[in-house]
């Protein structure tokens, strides 16, 4: 079953590796709140297990069925640019691009009416961005609660936070027990043993990291050598004195005592690593890491030896290659020990440039070929890694043109992904960054037409197309400005110049069959199709999307076959050639689940429906018009420029709910707005007419209002209401309480809102907290 739709979904909780030791009390206490506040924050320090007990509660959670849409999981440890957590966050829920709606407006329409909860894990970075995000989505989507890790709190209106602390005693010398029998085959401590264990665990205040960082040693040493060796260490920090540390400093400390058993391989290995955002294999830390003073064939021995002191996990195996990973804490140590570094890292993170601009560059090389699908897999799993290879890229002005063309060469994978705003926020930024004309600018705006033909933002594309072309001519890109001769004659067509349009795009479409060009031959037949199908004939259109299936058949392409395989089938049901549109509808859900190409799958799904409903498969079509609609926007898709096509889809809509009643037609729709596209390609695959195995439940209701007493205000409510009540201006409050001023303004919204108040003036005087 292909990619896309067929392998593990984005934001599902991961399977634990190893153990989960204690933690019975902050998890009641979790489990509690959220039954309180829609919004919870784990709080505590590096490497403290924020991540484990978060993800923990909320697989209990997703078991007892507590959220009637589930769990899902936006791991923002390799993002570092907060502009793109909403766009982070739409790709976590499978969100298709909208025209005239932003990544998060997308977010908050389709969490409206869902009771989902979200764990944000790793927000301390990117602390105000999670904080307006939250604010933003709480208020909109009633149904929605989020658990939240950070090493501080958001700051939100309503949140809640529970403080993590290390782990108490017992449970301390059971992790440490636990991850000792990993290393030793030893079952368990007694006696004077038992008591060294916990003398250690006492020592390193019950840190998990640190505790299965000194686990690893017993590898190496006797558990009492071990704990004689940590003592020594903590005399010396501390001059010989039983000085309380604070447990940043009792980690750095641990950390340090890993660092130093660590062979220098190992150490610069350590520090190098610290580029990479996300997972990685060894091919790619060979690639990345190694030098003269690390040859590439001594890479995996240190590697291997920092996967033994668990500084490096390994996190999963990619085609039977294993993929690892650093943990924040340990990746920011690293980070700190390589900027020390007399070069700083520079070279280290050219190298890592380079080795992601080539994934690029085969991902492009490779689109009209059996290689694609696994190329976008390659590209979703390295995702994180090439954002980071963006901002390498971009900071510098000599690797600044080839970032732009890594980001140009993405663009198949913008849009698969559903995440055209993404592509075109980096390709922004590196036209802005490249300047001067050369083949990457060219490109550059290319594509930005190209993505603003994909969201129906015309205006982009007409603004675009020229100067790509301009470019192309001073700078010898041919191959621009054959592609872009063709998208300016479709753009003349569209503009009311159909005939003189329509032969510039066929002279375009000659020139590029004859230079023999794969990719432009696939999509200039498709688009073109598209053209013809939009200003009226049919015929034209299924004679260019013949020709284009007949070039790309056996390729190995996917997502072009599909696009061209749906236009087919508009073309072929608005021509009133019904019983001939469902075979390509189904077989371009095929292709487009193998790359998990959301915009044309959920179209192929809308054509289905119609055929749905021709037969009178009634919730069959019901379920599957939800889907559709709630994947994409018509009104912001190119194939909606069809002249019949939104006459038609309100048509269908019409008859499916005067056949099924109101209420069942609703209850229908929404269980297909909730299914996912595996569920929804499975269940075409089965012929399926009713509710398909695994899709989800209808809504329950919404939970009633709270009650408009003081009682129902949050501590940092009740503050806040408490010096309006005095007269204090929200600027006075902010000073006061120390926190922004917009914090102080959504504060008071809330207490209007819970208080059933129309003005701040009529706020209570209410005791403090």
């Amino acid at each position: 079953m292909g990619y896309g739709f067929g392998q593990r979904r984005g934001g599902q909780l991961p399977v634990d590796l190893t153990s989960f030791v204690g933690r019975g009390e902050e998890l009641a206490l979790l489990g509690a709140a959220l039954e309180q506040s829609r919004l919870v924050t784990l709080v505590g320090p590096g490497g403290v297990g924020k991540s484990r007990t978060a993800l923990r509660a909320a697989g209990a959670l997703a078991e007892r069925g507590r959220f009637a849409d589930g769990v899902r999981l936006v791991e923002l440890s390799g993002l570092h640019d907060p502009e793109l957590v909403p766009a982070t966050l739409a790709g976590v829920l499978e969100l298709p691009e909208q025209s005239g709606m932003t990544p998060l407006d997308a977010v908050v329409e389709h969490l409206r009416g869902r009771g989902l909860l979200l764990v944000l894990d790793t927000c301390e970075h990117l602390v105000d961005a999670c904080a307006m995000l939250c604010d933003i989505l709480l208020r909109e989507a009633a149904g929605l609660s989020v658990l939240a890790t950070s090493r501080q709190p958001l700051d939100v209106p309503g949140e809640h936070c529970v403080p993590l602390a290390p782990l108490p005693g017992e449970d301390a010398a059971d992790l440490f027990l636990q991850r000792a029998a990993a290393v030793t085959g030893d079952a368990g401590a007694t006696g004077p043993d038992r008591e060294r264990v916990l003398a250690l665990v006492d020592r390193l205040d019950g840190i998990p990291l640190a505790l299965e960082l000194a686990a690893v040693r017993l590898r190496a040493v006797p558990l009492a050598e071990l704990v004689d060796r940590l003592e020594s260490r903590f005399e010396v920090l501390t001059g010989g004195r039983r000085t309380v540390l604070t447990r940043h400093q009792t980690l750095r400390t641990a950390i340090d005592w890993s660092h130093d058993l660590c062979t220098p391989r190992e150490r610069l290995l350590w520090a190098r690593l610290s580029v990479f955002a996300g997972s990685f294999g060894l091919a790619a830390a060979e690639r990345v890491c190694a030098d003269g003073a690390l040859p590439a064939g001594q890479v995996v021995e240190a590697l291997i030896g920092l996967v033994d002191k668990s500084v490096v996990r390994r996190v999963g195996e990619d085609g039977g290659r294993g993929r690892y990973r650093m943990l924040d804490t340990l990746r920011e140590y690293g980070a700190g020990h390589l900027a020390d570094t007399p070069d700083a890292g520079g070279p280290v993170r050219l190298r890592h440039f380079a080795h992601y601009a080539e994934l690029g560059a085969r991902f492009w090389d490779g689109l009209l070929s059996g290689a694609q699908v696994a190329l976008h897999r390659a590209v979703r799993e390295d995702i994180a890694d090439l954002r980071a290879a963006l901002e390498h890229g971009l900071a510098a002005p000599e690797t600044a043109p080839d970032a732009l063309w890594l980001a140009a060469r993405l663009g198949p994978y913008w849009r698969a992904a559903g995440t055209i705003s993404e592509g075109r926020y980096w390709i922004g930024k590196g036209l802005d960054r490249t300047p001067q004309d050369c083949p990457q600018r060219a490109w550059g705006l290319f594509m930005t037409g190209v993505l603003g033909v994909w969201t129906a933002d015309l205006t982009a594309a007409l603004e675009s197309f020229p100067r790509a072309r301009e470019v192309a001519v001073r700078v010898g890109e041919r191959r621009v400005e054959l592609f872009a001769d063709a998208y300016l004659g479709a753009m003349r067509a569209l503009g009311g110049d159909v005939d003189g349009g329509l032969a510039a795009l066929e002279r375009a479409r000659l020139r590029i069959v004859a230079a023999g060009d794969g990719l432009g031959i696939g999509v200039v037949h498709y688009e073109g199709a598209l053209l013809r199908a939009v200003l009226g004939d049919p015929a034209g259109a299924l004679k260019l999307c013949e020709t284009g299936l007949a070039h790309l058949e056996g390729t190995g392409e996917c997502q072009l076959y599909a696009s061209t395989l749906t236009v087919e089938g508009m073309v072929r049901w608005l021509s009133g050639d019904h019983g001939e549109s469902a075979e390509p509808f189904r077989r371009a859900l095929e292709a487009a689940g193998e790359v998990g190409e959301v915009l044309v799958a959920a179209l192929a799904c809308l054509g289905l429906a119609w055929d749905a409903a021709r037969r009178g498969r009634q919730v069959r079509a019901c379920w599957l018009l939800g889907y559709a609609e709630h994947a994409r926007r018509l009104a912001g898709d190119p194939v909606a420029m069809l002249p019949r096509l939104l006459d038609e889809q309100e048509a269908v809509q019409r008859s499916v709910r005067a056949a099924l009643g109101d209420a069942e037609f609703e209850r229908w729709r929404e269980v297909g707005a909730r299914m996912s596209g595996r569920q929804v390609l499975e269940a075409v695959r089965a012929d399926a007419d009713a509710v398909p195995a695994g899709a989800p439940a209808p809504p329950p209701a919404a939970p009633p209002a709270r009650s408009r007493t003081v009682a129902s205000l949050t501590r940092r409510e009740r503050e806040v209401a408490a010096l309006v009540a005095r007269g204090l201006s929200n600027r006075e409050i902010a000073g006061r309480l120390v926190i922004s001023k917009r914090t102080v303004d959504a504060h008071v919204e809330h207490i209007l809102a819970k208080l059933g108040i129309a003005s701040r003036t009529e706020i209570p005087a209410v005791a403090g907290p």
